[in-house]
């Protein structure tokens, strides 16, 4: 039996799956099975050996997880199905979608089993009983010898990934595990490749299995452009808004996510950061989505929010970028996604963005578009602004060049004479007027990210020339004034991060007991004491007299500060960042802070410290970390 990717079953409660199964996959948003669970899970439901022949990611976990879940008798807490893997991370991995699935099965337990974990935890664990085991096969095989695993009740067994244990040379370990196995049991075995050996291993241990082959829809992606971000999940939303911003050629776009609720939160979130945005997904009627598509190719809106399902057939040739918000769950799915952008002879741009425990489909996916994936940072707030900035010094330089500004003139010059205000402060004012909206300037950006963009663009025209006083070079006896030109410009000293070219008004504090907080900055983030003091000083007016003792941990620090900060003021500090990191600063909780750094050393008993030291040193016993 082969199966193409395009044949499609109306729903899984066309499968025979039992409702508490359905509910757990309307709950994670699964609308459709793909082709490989809409081809197995009956024949695995009918109670049939079964031989598949699929790729890697193609969503087969659920394929043989369904089928299993619905057998399992939960009041027999003995192991009833075990599933072969040949790496522990499969092993983690096929266990938590198990236990995803049996969501709405009380009691049910799963147990994942492999090298470099305590075999003391293992064994504490078969002893409390479990329905599933999952394991590698040199861990399972210890356990039989032990005779902590019994596999007498088993009426399951799944070889998952079967060539991969071959390339790995488990392939005798499989056979010796099964024949340790009840021969009544039911047998599926899936293989991405079908080599002699696993076909022989299949015929000599299932009975008279069904073969069931999928059909790859992968194929090169010649025209489309493919980028990867790894970020995590909490500043996924943050790196979406600053890539959508920075990214050449924008023109439309797809982002993929993985459930119904999904499209409608991340659209809510987009068009609350100023985005034209819909949610695509198949709860909308067939007129709201045919809406929704009118409206993405009118221009109207400019992203749409969509999952697989809801976007299948979507034909929209202005598309330009196609991103994968949620790391779809097989390569098929991958290629459909980044197949509605570069259509009509254009080119298309896809952005997969990838979590760190996510990273092992990367090489997946390369392999099913035959295609490099390149690396993608998150831009910077300072790239942020220059992007803005561009964009808006070029708006300027088109109405400058279209429009008719007579009268606009006489207004600035009216104001610049009743006013006696310089018609640069009135275009800053004005600027400030037309972005606040949309500022030009991220926080974190340099306050100096205007001046790069004005002189590196070329795109932009350049700006007009002011005409400035001449100064008098300063006197000297060594050279004369021909030396120091009067319009040679003064060198600007950059800005430091975290620090704003604003003084902040010094707040003072009376006299009195200091107060903990705790910063979420630390060493691990390569922060230094005086770049605390300086942020705070300089953000916040607090005085380095008022700022006291600070300690540096791994991924937080506490600084002391004067106790019962205003609010006006906490919200200044929660807001001020160090290298990019919002310090997020609250009052540390009792009995939170414990010092953990050696005790100062005192001087030897009868002896005064030493004070000759060179001058301006401290006695070592008196230092203190600031």
């Amino acid at each position: 039996m082969t199966t193409s990717p395009d044949t499609i079953a109306a729903g899984f409660d066309t499968l025979g799956l039992a409702q508490p199964l359905l509910q757990a996959l309307a709950d994670v948003g699964y609308e459709t099975p793909s082709p490989i669970q809409a081809a197995c899970i009956p024949v695995l439901l009918a109670g049939h050996d079964m031989l598949g022949e699929a790729q890697t990611g193609t969503g087969k976990t659920a394929a043989f997880a369904l089928p299993l879940l619905q057998k399992i008798d939960l009041k027999r807490a003995v192991p009833q199905a075990l599933i072969l893997t040949p790496t522990r991370e499969l092993a983690i991995q096929v266990a938590e979608a198990l236990q995803k699935y049996a969501k709405h099965l009380p009691g049910f337990h799963v147990l994942p089993i492999y090298g470099g974990q305590s075999m003391v935890v293992q064994l504490r664990a078969l002893s409390r009983g479990t329905h599933v085991i999952v394991g590698t096969p040199g861990r399972v095989m210890d356990h039989l010898e032990r005779k902590s695993l019994v596999l007498n009740n088993l009426s399951m067994l799944v070889l998952d990934e079967a060539d991969e244990m071959l390339r790995m040379g488990f392939i005798d370990d499989v056979k010796w595990i099964l024949e340790h196995t009840p021969a009544e049991r039911q047998t599926a075995l899936f293989s991405a490749t079908m080599p002699d050996v696993i076909r022989r291993v299949a015929h000599q241990h299932l009975r008279e299995p069904r073969e069931i082959k999928i059909r790859s829809a992968t194929s090169t992606v010649v025209a489309t452009s493919q980028s990867y971000c790894q970020t995590h999940s909490g500043q996924k939303l943050e790196a979406l808004t600053r890539i959508l911003e920075v990214e050449d050629d924008f023109d439309a776009a797809l982002i993929f996510v993985r459930t119904k609720t999904a499209t409608v939160e991340l659209a809510d979130k987009l068009e609350a950061r100023g985005y034209s945005v819909a949610a695509l997904n198949g709860d909308l009627t067939q007129g709201l989505r045919e809406q929704v598509i009118e409206r993405l190719k009118a221009g109207t809106i400019d992203i749409v929010v969509a999952t697989d399902v809801a976007a299948r057939g979507l034909d929209v040739a202005r598309v330009s970028h196609v991103i994968n918000y949620d790391v779809p769950y097989d390569t098929e799915a991958y290629v459909h996604r980044i197949g509605r952008t570069g259509r009509a002879g254009r080119t298309g741009r896809a952005i997969l963005f990838l979590a760190p425990r996510e990273m092992y489909m990367l090489k997946l996916i390369e392999r099913a578009t035959k295609q490099k994936i390149t690396a993608l940072t998150m831009p910077t707030p300072g790239e942020v602004a220059n992007r803005r900035v561009a964009q808006f010094t070029q708006q300027i330089v088109d109405i400058i060049k279209t429009e008719k500004l007579d009268f606009f003139f006489d207004v600035v010059r009216r104001m610049e004479g009743e006013q006696d205000i310089a018609a640069r402060e009135i275009a800053a004012a004005l600027a400030w007027l037309a972005t606040r909206e949309r500022p030009l300037q991220m926080p974190g950006a340099s306050d100096h990210a205007p001046r790069e963009v004005a002189s590196a663009s070329t795109a932009v025209a350049p700006a007009p020339t002011f005409e400035r006083k001449e100064r008098k070079p300063a006197k000297t006896s060594a050279k004369s004034t021909e030396d120091f030109p009067a319009t040679e410009p003064r060198r600007e000293r950059p800005a430091k991060e975290g620090r704003s070219d604003t003084p902040v008004k010094q707040r003072t504090f009376a006299a009195g007991a200091l107060g903990r907080y705790r910063i979420e900055i630390g060493r691990n983030q390569g922060v230094l004491p005086k770049e605390i003091v300086g942020a705070i000083a300089n953000e916040a007016g607090i005085a380095g007299k008022d700022i006291g003792q600070i300690n540096l941990f791994d991924d937080y620090s506490s600084v002391e500060l004067p106790a019962d900060l205003p609010t006006d003021l906490m919200d200044v500090l929660r807001r001020i960042r160090v290298r990019q990191f919002a310090l997020k600063t609250r009052v540390m909780e009792p009995g939170e802070f414990v010092d953990t750094r050696p005790p100062r050393r005192a001087p030897p008993a009868g002896k005064k410290p030493d004070w000759k030291k060179p001058a301006g040193a401290k006695p070592e016993w008196k230092k203190r970390e600031r």
